[in-house]
């Protein structure tokens, strides 16, 4: 993701990432309890799915840039998003 998108995504994101906090903390009925670890991120966390039919996360934290492939995850956040 370029600096200038990044940027972009960062400056509207904070209503949208809010609304999808609150989708994601619902819990499911398959959902494991997560348990918080001592290297867990400290800052801001964005996440953004560029392909709603991929498999490919990418968390924006803080200044770096963290790169997962999981379709489950993917499908909970673009269910927890909502869409038209």
């Amino acid at each position: 993701m370029n600096e200038t998108s990044r940027r972009k995504l960062l400056a509207v994101a904070g209503a949208g990432a809010a609304a999808t906090t609150v989708g994601l903390t619902t819990k499911s009925a398959n959902a494991a309890e997560a348990k918080p670890k001592a290297g867990r991120a400290q800052e801001r966390v964005v996440a953004v799915v560029d392909n709603h039919r991929g498999s490919e996360l990418v968390l924006l934290v803080g200044e770096r840039e963290v790169v997962i492939n999981d379709r489950d995850l993917v499908t909970r956040i673009l269910n927890a998003a909502g869409g038209k």
